[in-house]
């Protein structure tokens, strides 16, 4: 069964992925239409040529042998020179033509790829992101961007110009001699043909090296993200040992992708060969006999020649065509792949009033652990509840299905009343605030960040969100001030500048309802007393869940709620909970010593 799911994984859906392909093309038939009508024009004058050198010969013999005046022969070169410029004319115009519409083709094909694609992947669900790696899924898109070049270019530049030349040339062959025609028309159909089965076998290696420069490229991404991790043990020799392995697998997939090419070549040798021989000696035999004349044995010669150029760029297209769909295999499939977490038809928009929160007899587990049974808990406006317990209790879960990043099993969630699955779960988010325990912040300026959780923010508005989280006398150290960029991740700024850069994000959303999810347990104690000075000014006449592990930051809350294993084992005051044996007490006595004077 896993050989059977790996050989399924290894084929190519050539009729999904051209009906993805056919999907974007579709809005630009107009354009894709005369592109076509330029290629042809352009073909066909490919035969011109010959057939004016045709002519030249035939009325050369003419004039040798004495049937044809020279003033007659005169007239005739002269109308040859006339047709042949006005045919170079006409040639150049439609190939400048040519490069034109292609470009603004494929351009606009691979912003709707990227756009399309891009628009799906970030609204698949949270499992679905902490199921696939980054750096797969980046190489993916990007490469998926460049196949719909390659493979319009293999359209426009090596599919259709053959099969244009090829009813060009053997229509004006068969004017002349109809078992040359068959000829050539038989051994276009051979080569294309075997081409094909050997591109077909050699699908499958394809894919397989796709595979392995995802993972390497996958790695890569990896281990730059973690490169202070690196750093900090002194692997970079291990390091290199790992991704020396990476690269060998690439070498190795891509050498046995491309060694069928030693095949393909061969054969089509062979095919051009036989051709040319049975071409060579028909029509040889037939001027023998006065079948046919001088000019019409070359014209037959050239116009075949000319069909070589068209078929190794066909067999070049092959080739460019299959890595394009393997391309398109490995971002296409995330098509097929539908969201977890499911708005319902017409779902209307969340609105978020007083920011009453009822968790009522909701159960969930995560794949096959289960995390809730019939768990139960309601949150009053405005009021601050804490919530602490063991790592695995389900604290981080619980916020993870306020935000409908997971759907519960059974039970309901309510916010103001309202069964948070009912609404968009957009806009159910735009309703919430977080500050989480690590802000991880955009590689722009520190005024963009904090106004992405309101792009449409006058500046007044940010620059008191700025100054309410204190920041404005952090920022007037830095060169650019605001403007100033933080890096990616945000790692030109310390821990203690990003929490305020989060919480000033925190207030510029102004929601009823705000998270502060582990927001100071990475800081040291100097920060975190400021901080959590701020955090009190922004939690004031709002509803707020706060997750903790430090005990010490949720003293003040109105209420402290214990989870264990996924249920409440106390819940009350600071106060109350340490005054009675319990789990609160037991965390309490440990984290004294080390958290608290």
């Amino acid at each position: 069964m896993a050989e059977d799911g790996k050989r399924q994984r290894l084929q190519i859906d050539f009729r999904y992925n051209l009906k993805v392909f056919y999907g974007l093309l579709e809005r630009y038939w107009p354009l894709f239409g005369t592109l076509l009508c330029v290629i042809f024009v352009i073909e066909a004058t490919n035969v011109v040529d010959k057939f004016l050198f045709k002519e030249i010969i035939d009325r050369g013999a003419e004039f040798t042998e004495g049937t044809l005046l020279r003033a007659e022969f005169t007239q005739s070169l002269l109308l040859i020179a006339a047709v042949f410029v006005a045919q170079f004319l006409v040639r150049m115009a439609f190939r400048w033509l040519f490069i034109h519409l292609i470009n603004r083709l494929d351009g606009s094909l691979i912003r709707d790829l990227k756009e399309r694609f891009f628009s799906h992947l970030i609204h698949l669900s949270y499992d679905f992101h902490t199921t696939h790696r980054t750096g797969s899924l980046i190489s993916r898109l990007v490469r998926g961007g460049s196949a719909i070049e390659r493979v319009m270019d293999v359209i426009a530049f090596n599919f259709v110009p053959l099969v244009f030349q090829l009813v060009v040339v053997a229509g004006s062959m068969l004017l002349f001699d109809a078992a040359s025609a068959a000829i050539t028309v038989a051994v276009v159909l051979v080569f294309i043909g075997y081409s094909f089965i050997i591109n077909s076998v050699q699908q499958a290696s394809n894919i397989a090296a796709n595979d392995t420069e995802d993972a390497e490229k996958a790695s890569v991404s990896d281990i730059f993200t973690n490169i202070e991790s690196v750093k900090y043990f002194g692997k970079e020799r291990a390091i290199r040992g790992h991704y020396k392995k990476k690269i060998e697998a690439s070498r190795a997939a891509w050498i046995l992708n491309w060694d069928y090419f030693r095949w393909l070549d061969a054969g089509q040798t062979a095919i051009i060969g036989t051709g040319t021989f049975l071409l060579l000696l028909f029509p040889m035999l037939r001027f023998l006999d006065g079948g046919i004349t001088l000019g019409t044995l070359v014209f037959i010669y050239t116009t075949f020649a000319n069909l070589y150029g068209p078929l190794f760029g066909f067999v070049y297209g092959i080739r460019n065509f299959y890595r394009g769909m393997a391309d398109f295999e490995s971002l296409f499939q995330y098509g097929r792949i539908e969201p977890s977490v499911k708005d319902r038809p017409g779902a209307p928009a969340m609105t978020v009033s007083d920011g009453r929160i009822e968790f009522r007899d909701i159960t969930f587990r995560y794949r096959k652990r289960k995390i809730f049974d019939r768990f139960s808990l309601t949150i009053e406006p405005r009021e601050h509840v804490a919530i602490v317990g063991p790592s695995g209790s389900g604290k981080s879960t619980l916020i993870k299905l306020l935000y409908r990043l997971y759907d519960v099993e059974k039970g309901a969630i309510l916010v103001d009343g309202t069964d948070i699955r009912s609404v968009g779960q957009h806009s159910l988010r735009s309703q919430l605030s977080v500050v989480p325990q690590e802000c991880v912040l955009f590689d722009d300026t520190v005024y963009d960040n904090i106004r992405f959780s309101d792009p449409k923010a006058p500046r007044k508005e940010v620059l008191r969100a700025i100054r309410f989280a204190q920041l404005d006398r952090i920022i007037a150290r830095f060169p650019l001030k605001e403007r100033t960029v933080v890096g990616e991740r945000g790692v030109r700024l310390s821990g203690g500048e990003k929490q305020r850069v989060s919480i000033a994000r925190a207030l510029l959303a102004d929601r009823k309802v705000l998270v502060l999810d582990e927001a100071t347990s990475s800081l040291d104690s100097e920060t975190e007393s400021e901080i959590q000075a701020d955090l009190r000014r922004l939690m004031k006449g709002k509803t707020a869940i706060m997750i903790a592990h430090r005990l010490s930051t949720i003293m003040q809350a109105d209420r402290i709620v214990v989870l264990d294993g996924g249920r409440i084992a106390q819940q009350g005051t600071h106060d109350s909970l340490i005054r009675r044996r319990g789990l609160y007490r037991r965390l309490w006595d440990l984290q004294r010593g080390g958290y608290l004077r």
